[in-house]
């Protein structure tokens, strides 16, 4: 999607999975300025800014994006790291990204600490249980989503508790 003379930018991310009671997780829906037509679902989180570990960055997305505050400390170790490469804004990135667990009992999204960017891109949210993901046809990263959601149910992986 970029020139020849364009690299690729290699990016951090922290993010996290946000499980209710209910044991359904809440997913943001935004997309691609440079490509209007195309939306998708994913979990809170986002880049880090200088200085921030992927737990300071996860915590601290996790706050602008939905209103929660909660400390590094409450997010505990990631549960999953992986690689991703995507096209954004008309650039391409590598990004190396934690994913954090942390359990609710209930919230109520405020979107009220979302930056400028954040609010042209990301338009909606929504509770998703594993089945609804399974069964959408719509496009929800990470793509093993619903596995990765059922997988912490089973374990019982410990989660800050909220």
């Amino acid at each position: 999607m970029t020139d020849s003379t364009q690299s690729t930018i290699a990016r951090r991310a922290g993010r996290v999975l946000l499980v209710d009671l209910a044991g359904r997780a809440l997913l943001l829906h935004g997309g691609d300025p440079a490509r209007p037509g195309l939306r998708w679902w994913f979990t809170p989180g986002g880049g880090l800014e200088p200085g921030e570990s992927t737990v300071q960055a996860a915590a601290r997305e996790l706050f602008e994006e939905t209103g929660l505050r909660v400390t590094p400390a409450e997010l505990g170790e990631p549960i999953r790291h992986e690689q991703t490469a995507f096209s954004y804004n008309g650039r391409d990135y590598v990004q190396t990204q934690d994913f954090f667990l942390l359990r609710v009992a209930d919230w109520q999204v405020d979107t009220a600490g979302m930056d400028a960017e954040e609010r042209l891109t990301i338009t909606e949210h929504r509770w998703w249980s594993a089945a609804e993901i399974e069964a959408s046809d719509e496009l929800i990263y990470p793509a093993d989503l619903a596995e990765l959601l059922r997988a912490q149910q089973v374990a019982g992986v410990p989660g800050g508790d909220l």
